[in-house]
């Protein structure tokens, strides 16, 4: 029951910030849809202008001009009101009614004594900026990043795949990923996107809108060698292809 209405009451808080920022733009300050037009150019047209100076001044230019409308909004200032009630009526359900987890115990175990073993991943997570493998020969490691926004390539050429299944995974709010697959490594890809193109070898999506895809190249089942690719992005393109 208390799931129902939590789900209930996080659809009521987007329905009613929804048709705030709709009855704002429409009646109470028209020009706020202005200014974030004019913000969200500037961010596109900073990001097609990167590494340039005058890129970066366009693109940090969007970026704080679109928080600070979106800030001064009625309706941020209503979710941001929102999701403050809503965690003070969760924290005092649970005061009231508290989770009891009990843990299966066996009775016999066999404890390792085996040390962990840390190993660095040819890629770190990066707030902004663009991510790339080496353009050297690599030792591989499953890839899994996240930013905001920036291209990423990864090419699977320099490295050593090992037998079995390799994963990449890559989460970012604005850019591209390339990623470059050999010919003889099958290759399965998982990519959900916003807005963007999408282009897996001879297959092409000039226009992806708030899509989830899936492709899987034909011998993936039985490759020895294949990597499993897991992208996410709001607005972004895709490019897998071969070398």
């Amino acid at each position: 029951m208390f799931n129902r209405l939590r789900s209930d009451g996080i659809s009521w808080i987007i329905l009613i910030g929804t048709l705030l920022i709709l009855l704002e733009v429409s009646f109470y300050d028209g020009g706020v849809l202005v200014f974030l037009s004019i913000a969200a150019f500037c961010i596109y047209i900073g990001r097609k202008k990167l590494p340039r100076t005058s890129g970066k001044i366009l693109l940090w230019f969007g970026i704080i001009s679109l928080a600070i409308n979106i800030f001064n909004t009625v309706a941020f200032k209503f979710l941001l009101f929102g999701i403050l009630l809503f965690i003070i009526v969760r924290f005092a359900d649970s005061k009231k009614h508290p989770k009891y987890i009990s843990p299966t115990i066996k009775e016999t175990f066999t404890q390792s004594h085996e040390p962990l073993v840390m190993k660095k991943s040819a890629l770190q997570n990066e707030w902004f900026g663009p991510k790339r493998t080496p353009d050297h020969v690599y030792e591989w490691n499953d890839i899994n990043i996240q930013g905001v926004i920036g291209d990423s390539v990864i090419d699977v050429g320099n490295t050593v795949l090992p037998k079995g299944t390799s994963v990449v995974s890559i989460r970012n709010i604005l850019g591209n990923i390339e990623i470059l697959i050999p010919y003889d490594v099958e290759v399965s890809i998982h990519h959900s996107v916003l807005a963007g193109s999408i282009e897996i070898f001879d297959e092409v999506e000039p226009k992806a809108i708030n899509q989830s895809l899936y492709y899987q190249s034909p011998g993936y089942d039985e490759a020895v060698q294949r990597v499993k690719i897991f992208t996410s992005m709001w607005i972004g393109d895709l490019e897998v292809k071969r070398i």
